[in-house]
């Protein structure tokens, strides 16, 4: 348990930015889920609208440190090819 001002203080900011992303997360899980959902479909249209709408959340989770640069970048990665094999 604290017991310093700041240290309560921290507990504090602590579970602010647990929040905060946690809702981060649960957004880009959602974007993902999206792509994953066109792409078992078979909609290459609609994977590729949910990609280009993915690949921000993911970056951007990425650069607010929910997850690690080349995760995201092999997240978008994997999730691209995926979307282009539809294509053919």
């Amino acid at each position: 348990m604290a017991n310093t001002a700041s240290a309560k203080k921290a507990t504090r900011k602590i579970a602010a930015r647990s929040e905060v992303n946690k809702s981060r997360r649960s957004r880009m899980r959602t974007y993902v889920r999206k792509v994953e959902e066109a792409i078992t479909a078979g909609d290459h249209k609609v994977a590729v609208e949910a990609l280009k709408a993915a690949e921000p959340e993911i970056v951007r989770a990425a650069q607010k440190g929910i997850v690690h640069a080349n995760v995201a970048a092999r997240k978008v990665s994997r999730l691209n090819s995926r979307v282009k094999a539809l294509q053919a």
